[in-house]
Parts: structure tokens; C-alpha cells; sequence
């Protein structure tokens, strides 16, 4: 079985460290002990792993966040995965610092790079992991907030979590979404 692995961010060094590239953030954090694990391929930064009998294709976009439904159906025909097969790991302001939340579908939640993946696919349909980056910024200040570098005491906490990323990771493509489920959200 394959699977698509999906970390959103902005590509370039000027976005890095910023809360809105977590997706890019965990995928790299899980590939960490490979010697140089990302090729650069169309639409994006890809890798690809055995693990536990399955193919875990990692897909970090460089079509910029907006934009990346076109590199998620790009990569899902050209690996021929199914949409159920596919995880997209994404920054949320709506939950607090640290707090992560596995769904299997749904909406948008005001996030432009989801908007624009359910566009594309045509579909809600797709599970995604939500990394809280909390909401501490003023009325109108929501863009340089998760543009904005994380602070000393979140990157004192940020590693533990994306610990637990990896772990949703390895359970989605092993035990399945439902279990993962039961096994991380509101940990």
C-alpha cells in the first residue's frame, strides 16, 4: 500500500522557521536520521520510505501554501494513491499551541492551503493533521502571526510534539485513520 504524506508550507529559506511551515517542520523532523532524504521533483520536495510493508511518499509543495492542491493531485495520480490514502499535515490558528487534532475529512477552517487542496481534489474527503499554532496576535495581525517565527518558549516545546506527529504518521499508514484517531487526538 502507498501513502501520501502531505506537509504544508511556503517554500524558500525566508519561511522556514514561520508557525505556517509545521507541515514542512514534521516531515523533516520524521525523515531526520536519513543522509539527505528530500529530491527535488515537480511541484515539490519529495521522498519516499518503506515502512512496515507500505511506501510513505512525503510531499513537501513548492508551489507555495495557496497553491498546493495542484502538487496533493499531481503526486496522488502519478503515485496512484487514493484519497484515502492521503494525509496533509497543516498549521491551525483555531487551536492552541502544541494541541493536535487528526480528522478524516472536513472543511477548510479559513486555511487557504486546505481551500485550495478541496478545490482541486473536488473533495473534503482527505485526512489531515492539524498543529495548533495558537492565536496570539492582534485583529488584523493573523498574517504576520503565522508568517512570524516561533517563539523561544514554543521551539522549547515544538519538538516533543512533532514527536507525536511522527507517531499519527506511522498509525495512519499502519493501523488506520479511525484507531489513530481513538489513539492521539486530545493527547
Amino acid at each position: 500500500m502507498k501513502y501520501l504524506i502531505v506537509g504544508l508550507g511556503n517554500p524558500g529559506v525566508k519561511y522556514e522557521n514561520t508557525r505556517h511551515n509545521i507541515g514542512f517542520k514534521v516531515l523533516d523532523h520524521f525523515l531526520k536520521d536519513l543522509e539527505d532524504p528530500w529530491r527535488v521533483d515537480k511541484l515539490g520536495d519529495v521522498s519516499t520510505i518503506k515502512f512496515k510493508g507500505r511506501t510513505l511518499v512525503f510531499l513537501k509543495p513548492s508551489t507555495f501554501m495557496n497553491l498546493s492542491g495542484k502538487a496533493v493531485n499531481y503526486w496522488m495520480q502519478k503515485e496512484k494513491i487514493g484519497i484515502d490514502n492521503v494525509l496533509v499535515i497543516t498549521d491551525d490558528i483555531a487551536l492552541p499551541f502544541g494541541k493536535l487534532r487528526l480528522k478524516g475529512k472536513g472543511s477548510d477552517g479559513g486555511h487557504n492551503g486546505l481551500k485550495d487542496i478541496i478545490a482541486t481534489l473536488n473533495s473534503q474527503n482527505f485526512a489531515r493533521l492539524r498543529f495548533g499554532v495558537g492565536s496570539e496576535f492582534s485583529k488584523g495581525r493573523q498574517v504576520d502571526y503565522v508568517l512570524g517565527e516561533w517563539s523561544v518558549e514554543e521551539n522549547e516545546t515544538i519538538k516533543e510534539r512533532m514527536d507525536v506527529c511522527c507517531e499519527i504518521i506511522k498509525g495512519f499508514s499502519t493501523i488506520g485513520l479511525q484507531q489513530t484517531m481513538n489513539n492521539w487526538n486530545n493527547k
